[in-house]
């Protein structure tokens, strides 16, 4: 008798376990469902008006923010990882760089932006404009005609120090189905 009350509790503890991973699971789709939300209004918008297609933004910013829960994306509204060599408007922060073929941490300084949607429009500008010493760095970014295209150019131009960059683009899009924001709408 009582080896069956000890069963049945281990079965009762086993099937609680098994409901608290189904809420974390449920918990962490409906924050990604939640974020791609956030941030395809304003990533399908830059794609209207500069050619960036708002898969590549969406990709760019769950890869570079870990969902907007990043401190840089919470905190300084930084999606991107885009940083700064202003000590103004600036926050220094470590990060992760792939250097001669291994990961290390480094200090970097990162812009700050009042919203995520002044993140994704500062990121748009920089694949419109390059960068000070090289203007149509991000030019194929913005030709490509579609997102794997895109995807490739990015880490061509050196976007990232990852060299998996791209095809890490490319799964996150496929896999949360992000090519349907880049339709005419």
């Amino acid at each position: 008798m009582v080896l069956i009350i000890a069963l049945a509790g281990y079965g009762v503890d086993q099937l609680h376990q098994l409901r608290e991973r189904q809420m974390i699971v449920q918990k962490q789709s409906n924050s990604k469902k939640l974020f791609i939300k956030q941030i395809a209004p304003e990533s399908q918008v830059m794609m209207r008006e500069h050619n960036v297609p708002a898969s590549i933004t969406m990709a760019q910013a769950i890869l570079e923010s870990d969902w907007g829960s990043s401190t840089l994306a919470a905190k300084y509204y930084n999606l991107f990882g885009v940083k700064s060599s202003s000590v103004t408007n600036s926050q220094v922060l470590d990060t992760k760089e792939y250097e001669n073929g291994s990961w290390i941490v480094i200090h970097g300084r990162f812009q700050v932006y009042s919203s995520w949607s002044a993140s994704i429009d500062a990121h748009t500008m920089l694949m419109v404009n390059g960068t000070t010493d090289d203007q149509s760095k991000y030019a194929n970014v913005i030709k490509a005609t579609n997102y794997k295209d895109a995807a490739q150019a990015l880490q061509q131009a050196g976007y990232a120090t990852d060299p998996d960059y791209a095809s890490k683009l490319i799964q996150v899009i496929q896999t949360y189905h992000l090519d349907k924001y880049d339709e005419n709408n």
